[in-house]
């Protein structure tokens, strides 16, 4: 086990204990963590170069070892010079204020604890978007690989139009399951890859015992989930809603939600203390929501599990409306229906976010559904409005 995952365990361990966290620092005299918290690009014309003032500043998950900045086509990226917010006494190198060329490609930052005994490495991108015109998201799980920090479990990569792979679009809840089942292998956890799917490789999402921490907890079971936006595995404890951020910004209007899907749900279901459901059959969830990412004053924002469906930003929704038993492949073919009326400046400067979401338990958000339920899916589109 790495220094990362002891110090992240440890720190969700005393946070389930109620204990203090400097207990289990207090015999160290220097500091052994090494991570980037923050991002921040000073740009001379800011509403030139990003989409959002406020895209100027990203913070950054511990679980990510991918940086990526999304800017407006034309901006220049050649000549930038990042500003890090590093954990205490830490180093990083290149210096922060140091200008780089993203020209190329990404830019790798290596952070070094305080004692010197500890580092890790980023991978940066400042990437000019363009707004490319296609009138299909295609969606199709055949490009994954282990998480590199951990090689314990599955992460997806998004194919653009332009051929490329994204890192920055999907994400699970897989980082949480591996605090309360660290010996699991990869295909074990929740969301996992599926060898025959629909066509090719698929998703596999399976609901999973978190076993006696996950209990203690109040939280005995774990959704297989897969979602756009980013999970924060440091709040899965204390604040799990908080703990899924939903959405990347996009500027195409959703039209249809499309796919392929079988379940086949657990014979129990139970709720987050462990209670039996007499007379509840699991569902699984399949969604997709665009929602405005910036409030009426322009602070930025982001959906989390307890308002993904309900929050009055949203804008748009497709959803299947039950997901139940069916063991085979079986099509869903949705149209958005819109809530409110689309603002073509803002969707053109990225003012909308979208995110699609699956899940193999309906209230796995709320730790209830029941262990074994199944969801497979594949050959997901999104068709969008096209773009001349």
């Amino acid at each position: 086990m790495n220094l990362i995952c002891k110090i992240k365990v440890c720190a969700l361990w005393i946070a389930a204990c109620s204990l203090s966290l400097t207990s289990c620092f207090k015999d160290e005299p220097l500091n052994t963590e090494c991570d980037i918290t923050q991002v921040t690009l000073h740009v001379n014309e800011p509403a030139q170069f990003f989409f959002q003032l406020t895209d100027s500043v990203k913070n950054v998950l511990y679980t990510d070892s991918t940086i990526v900045i999304s800017v407006r086509s034309h901006a220049d990226v050649s000549h930038l010079a990042p500003q890090f917010v590093i954990t205490e006494g830490a180093t990083i190198t290149p210096a922060a204020g140091e200008p780089q060329d993203f020209t190329h490609g990404p830019v790798t930052y290596t952070v070094t604890s305080q004692d010197g005994q500890w580092h890790r490495t980023y991978r940066m991108s400042v990437v000019p978007t363009t707004i490319i015109v296609n009138d299909t998201l295609k969606i199709d799980f055949e490009h994954f690989d282990l998480e590199p920090s951990y090689n314990s479990y599955y992460v997806w990569f998004q194919q653009l139009a332009d051929g490329s792979l994204s890192a920055d679009w999907w994400t699970s809840g897989n980082a949480g399951f591996k605090f309360s089942m660290g010996s699991a292998k990869p295909d074990e956890y929740p969301t996992c890859v599926l060898a025959n799917g629909y066509d090719g490789y698929g998703l596999q999402l399976i609901t999973r015992d978190t076993g006696p921490f996950g209990r203690m907890a109040s939280k005995p079971i774990a959704a297989g989930n897969f979602f756009i936006g980013e999970f924060d595995a440091v709040n899965a404890v204390s604040h799990p809603m908080e703990s899924t951020r939903f959405g990347r910004p996009f500027a195409q209007k959703p039209i249809r939600f499309t796919g392929y899907y079988q379940y086949k749900p657990g014979s129990t279901v139970i709720n987050k203390k462990g209670q039996v459901q007499e007379g509840v059959v699991d569902q699984g969830s399949i969604y997709a929501v665009l929602y405005r990412n910036h409030d009426a004053a322009g602070n930025a924002l982001v959906l989390y599990g307890d308002n993904v469906l309900t929050s009055e930003n949203i804008v748009a929704i497709a959803q299947v409306s039950q997901v139940n038993l069916t063991t085979t492949w079986t099509p869903w073919d949705i149209q958005f229906t819109y809530l409110q009326q689309l603002d073509q400046q803002l969707l053109e400067n990225y003012g909308y976010s979208l995110t699609i979401v699956f899940s193999s338990s309906k209230e796995g958000a709320v730790f209830e559904g029941a262990v074994g339920s199944t969801l497979l899916i594949d050959e997901v589109r999104l068709i969008t409005e096209s773009t001349e």
